[in-house]
């Protein structure tokens, strides 16, 4: 039976770790987010200093908070309370949910990696995270996965758990639609946009329009 209650699948974009030129960066995040629904861009920056994140943090949120797209820090929540973003996510050697929930305070969202572990996913939701990751699904080049997702985890989730949870891993715009069908909340995307061949809101067009027509194929039950 087709489940209907369920919300359409969302994009979840995820920065390269690095950005080289930040205000040609925001315009073209500014054109893309026009092109097609998105709930969040997470900003993952690796080996720059604090300012450099500070940086980004104040030149990208206008633009995220004009497209109604929330802006989560990865690794951060120190930072994520001080910069005033909508929230962090945490990997499992950064800090705990728990401890991560202490540092942003209870309005701002908190996200857990989980790799393809059901338990972890679930001490993540009982230490109230807002979302849990699963992941990598597919080989990618964005880090190094450590673990292999398969698609039956999000099904097996999205019928016993009430937390959202977000695919990731080497997710293109072909692969998208599978994963919303198996039970994925939202779809984490770095490369297969800020890499793609035809620019950031030709990719952004084209997950949207898979994502959407993926949501329709499970509530018409066709």
């Amino acid at each position: 039976m087709a489940d209907i209650r369920r919300e359409p699948c969302r994009l979840y974009l995820i920065t390269p770790p690095q950005i080289l030129d930040l205000a040609t960066f925001a315009r073209q995040l500014d054109a893309g987010l026009a092109a097609g629904d998105v709930a969040a861009l997470q900003l993952r920056l690796k080996g720059v200093a604090d300012a450099e994140i500070a940086a980004a943090v104040a030149a990208l949120t206008p633009v995220v908070r004009a497209h109604n797209v929330a802006l989560i820090l990865n690794d951060r929540p120190d930072l994520a309370a001080a910069l005033d973003c909508d929230g962090v996510h945490v990997g499992q050697s950064d800090a705990s949910c728990a401890q991560a929930r202490r540092l942003v305070g209870k309005d701002r969202t908190v996200g857990v990696t989980c790799h393809d572990s059901r338990h972890l996913a679930m001490e993540a939701a009982e230490a109230g995270a807002d979302y849990v990751a699963f992941g990598a699904f597919f080989e990618t080049s964005t880090k190094e996965a450590v673990t292999r997702a398969d698609p039956e985890l999000l099904t097996i989730w999205q019928e016993t758990m009430q937390t959202p949870c977000v695919a990731i891993g080497g997710i293109t715009v072909a692969r998208a639609a599978d994963l919303a069908r198996a039970g994925a909340d939202f779809i984490a995307v770095s490369a297969g946009v800020f890499s793609h061949p035809d620019g950031m809101a030709s990719a952004i067009a084209a997950f949207d329009h898979e994502l959407k027509a993926a949501f329709t194929v499970v509530a018409s039950g066709v």
